[in-house]
């Protein structure tokens, strides 16, 4: 009977694919664990029932949980990858806004323009504006 460790190539393959089954696996582990941990719907005594499941019967445990909450954990996942992308979002918009002393100036000069603050208001706006401005 021919073995794949009869022919070094076939050797070198199952290693491999042995390898990477094994990577995969860990993986899998990582992202139900994390999963488990950052649900907000269970209690501590059902994280606790997930991770012994995931210890006591791993492939089992890993399979019901694969199983059983799909849906869910694709929905947590978008859900995190939102509120993430919104709170980026969020602080991009707070520093872009502000154009810096220049447009503070201007807006200022504009208003002293139109006659709505005086000389001293618009002197006072200015020197707000350039005290922002990092030494």
């Amino acid at each position: 009977m021919v073995l794949a460790a009869d022919y070094p190539f076939l050797n070198i393959f199952w290693t491999m694919i042995i390898f990477f089954a094994w990577v995969i696996w860990i993986w899998t582990v990582v992202l139900i664990l994390t999963d488990v941990f950052r649900r907000r719907d269970i209690g501590g005594w059902a994280k606790g029932a997930w991770m012994v499941a995931l210890i006591v019967l791993p492939f089992l445990g890993a399979l019901i949980y694969l199983i059983t909450q799909h849906d869910t954990m694709a929905e947590r996942s978008a859900n995190q990858m939102r509120e993430q992308q919104a709170a980026v979002d969020d602080r991009i918009r707070s520093v872009a806004a502000s154009d810096g002393p220049t447009a503070e100036i201007a807006s200022a000069k504009r208003l002293l323009d139109e006659g709505t603050i005086d000389e001293q208001e618009f002197a006072e706006l200015k020197r707000q504006a350039l005290a922002k401005v990092p030494a």
